[in-house]
């Protein structure tokens, strides 16, 4: 039978992964997506939308499909995404490979203030500046919300979701981002601290390059851990050959 490899999507790694994988003769491959993305655009193979109902949900699903394999390459902040992965591949003895792209890495010159979490950025940010360029997505704008001395333009593929900052500007936009093109959107809103998760990948890496370069503050969200036991490939074809050794009998 033709092996059927479940890829927990939403991130470039998952649809490039999808493409190397659809492109095996004789390989099945379904691409989830949480659906918070209206336009997703175009992923190789299967694709589903929407979520499982937990990990009992995704359990029960996995035994339907007839899945053999399941590989977690979603955002590096889809805490909860993967500790679902982690419990149903371990309800139904599935391999599971979980996908996450390297981190960033300050450098000399970067002026970078690593917190826990957005509600510890919102209490960091008032010390370090009053025009600030929030950079961690749609969601979790309410830890921000009460900090309404401070000037906030928010970048996000989607529109946010509210409470937002009583002061906000709101730019939609999709990376990749050029390193010309962040330093002439911080200077034009005269932003003076830059908060971001730490996503790692090259698509919005020049936010980094460019607060650097004006001597801006960056407030640095860090990555949930992952759950207990569970550790992870840093790019695609280390994951296909994570595959491809629990293929083997």
């Amino acid at each position: 039978m033709s092996p059927h490899v479940l890829v927990l999507g939403g991130t470039t790694e998952a649809r490039a992964l999808a493409g190397q994988l659809s492109a095996r003769p004789g390989t099945r491959v379904t691409t989830s997506l949480a659906g918070r993305v209206r336009r997703p655009g175009a992923v190789a193979g299967e694709l589903r939308v929407g979520g499982f109902g937990g990990a009992r949900g995704l359990a029960d699903w996995l035994r339907e499909q007839r899945v053999d394999a399941v590989v977690d390459a979603t955002h590096p902040f889809a805490r909860a995404i993967t500790a679902n992965a982690a419990r149903a591949a371990g309800a139904t003895g599935l391999p599971l490979v979980v996908l996450r792209r390297p981190g960033w890495r300050p450098g000399p010159r970067d002026d970078w203030h690593p917190v826990p979490s957005l509600d510890a950025a919102a209490d960091l940010l008032p010390r370090l500046g009053h025009r600030v360029l929030l950079t961690t997505g749609r969601l979790g704008l309410a830890a921000f919300a009460h900090l309404t001395d401070l000037r906030f333009v928010v970048r996000s593929v989607e529109p946010p979701e509210p409470p937002v900052p009583p002061h906000t500007h709101v730019l939609l936009a999709r990376g990749p981002f050029t390193v010309a093109d962040e330093t002439a959107l911080l200077r034009e809103h005269r932003v003076d601290v830059l908060v971001t998760k730490d996503s790692g990948g090259t698509a919005t890496a020049a936010k980094l390059t460019a607060a650097r370069d004006l001597g801006l503050p960056v407030v640095v969200v860090r990555r949930p851990p992952l759950p207990d036991g569970v550790t992870a490939v840093e790019d695609v074809p280390t994951a296909l050959r994570r595959l491809d050794a629990l293929a083997r009998p």
